[in-house]
């Protein structure tokens, strides 16, 4: 078993890679698109145009997360401690470093690489994308092992505490808000000659709603299994054949048919997706009146599945 120090060296190590990638998702590649993501990052990015770049954007997000941060101590104790401190921090360090905006590292600006400014100028589409998937994996990473990156995620928890509003209601409230706000500055500032607030706009949006999509892929896992519930009285028969060939084991649970009133037991197992068809077929061959339910799982923790972590 992994010990606690373990656990939580692996924990920041993952925290600190999901936070570089979303750090590269906004800062090379959204904010050059002229696209405004959501929550404090979107805001941020929106007071970065409108001082002409003179205020960097990971300094906005510092400074607005770190009210927001002991707003979130006071009202909800210590659960928003130094994890969310250390994903907000190293967020706005990482955007500015990669940006060249920390004083003594002007020479990184990796925005300015050519293969980037070439992207951006012919495959626009395709750099947009590029970011949101960044955002989602980075996200979906910092979640994943227990961390946050502040901004929205203490609004929605304080809301949920004090008005019992649901966090998902917060979350779009506040990014249709942002993104909304950001697409005005874009066209009051005339920032994008080149493609109208309005197409800027939609376009955070959408990828909005692709980089949340994968966030859930990366939490929930992929849907690489599958659970079955089969209902049949020659449950034996059936469940020595899915040990022998498929190698899994079953479960028998006591249940009880409300239509006919029968007392039968009902077999529950969980294969992998590929093994589907071949787990029917052992069934139909042995019980053709068999009734099978074949649901998604989405992560499955055991022996011939994922270890423990």
């Amino acid at each position: 078993m992994m010990t606690q120090a373990l656990r939580t060296f692996r924990d920041y190590t993952a925290i600190t890679l999901g936070t570089f990638f979303l750090s590269l998702g906004i800062g090379v590649f959204l904010i050059e698109a002229r696209i405004v993501p959501g929550g404090v990052s979107g805001l941020a990015v929106s007071v970065n145009y409108l001082t002409n770049g003179w205020i960097s954007v990971g300094l906005v997000i510092w400074l607005i997360n770190l009210p927001l941060y002991f707003w979130g101590l006071k009202v909800l104790g210590r659960q928003f401690g130094i994890r969310t401190f250390y994903g907000f921090t190293l967020n706005s360090i990482f955007i500015d470093l990669l940006r060249g905006n920390i004083p003594g590292f002007s020479f990184i600006r990796v925005q300015e690489m050519v293969a980037l400014k070439d992207m951006l100028a012919n495959d626009f589409l395709i750099f947009v994308a590029t970011g949101a998937i960044l955002i989602g994996l980075g996200l979906g990473i910092v979640f994943k092992f227990r961390g946050t990156t502040g901004g929205s995620d203490i609004i929605a928890a304080i809301a949920q505490k004090k008005l019992g509003l649901k966090p998902g209601h917060v979350f779009m409230l506040t990014d249709f808000m942002v993104i909304c706000i950001g697409g005005l500055v874009i066209h009051l500032k005339g920032i994008s000659p080149d493609k109208p607030a309005l197409t800027l706009t939609l376009y955070s949006f959408i990828l909005l709603f692709g980089s949340a999509r994968l966030v859930d892929i990366i939490i929930d896992g992929f849907n690489y299994a599958n659970s079955a519930v089969i209902i049949s009285f020659k449950y034996e028969e059936i469940s020595r054949a899915i040990m022998d060939k498929l190698s899994r084991g079953a479960t028998v649970l006591h249940g009880r048919g409300l239509y006919t009133n029968m007392e039968r037991e009902v077999l529950y197992t969980v294969v992998l997706r590929k093994e589907v068809t071949l787990l029917t077929e052992i069934v139909k061959e042995i019980d053709p009146d068999a009734f099978i339910i074949v649901t998604q799982v989405h992560e499955v923790l055991g022996r011939g599945f994922r270890p423990r972590m």
